[in-house]
């Protein structure tokens, strides 16, 4: 399966890949994992969703920004392969969403990126996964995800 065939057949385009945000690498790869620095619902750099689930923002609303956190993933992925097709799946993805005090959804937010992963990869795009609430996250971004994937 072509990924880039599958995004058009989802009628998802990757952005541009966010700026770095500070002194760290967007990918880092040991063996065969890459992994991904935590990626936001921006777009060039600039915060699109924020403020707190529960609160702020819906549950479809956090949904909307997990899902942009992966195409921003994707991006940097692109930008550091080549060539998303050198992907054999999925490993991880550690997520976090800035959460009103009380709101303990975050596994069904989350899984706005999950089932957009699956939907690109299939079964090789379902991993393990840990779905975190905080406080308070950069720029006031509602969610941000981190990945890990296998080449």
């Amino acid at each position: 399966m072509d990924i880039y065939a599958r995004l058009k057949e989802l009628n998802l385009t990757l952005p541009e890949p966010p700026p770095s945000g500070g002194i760290y690498k967007p990918v880092r790869q040991i063996g065969n994992c890459l992994y991904v620095s935590g990626q936001g619902p921006t777009k060039a750099g600039v915060p699109v969703i924020t403020g707190k689930a529960g609160a702020e923002r819906t549950v479809e609303e956090v949904q909307e920004a997990a899902r942009m956190c992966v195409l921003n993933g994707l991006s940097v992925l692109h930008n550091y392969l080549g060539d998303l097709n050198k992907i054999k799946g999925l490993v991880k993805i550690l997520a976090f969403v800035q959460s009103a005090p009380g709101f303990n959804l975050q596994p069904k937010v989350i899984d706005g990126a999950s089932a957009l992963l699956r939907d690109i990869w299939g079964e090789a795009g379902v991993g393990a996964r840990s779905a975190i609430g905080v406080n308070e996250l950069p720029g006031n971004i509602t969610a941000e995800i981190e990945f890990i994937f296998e080449v």
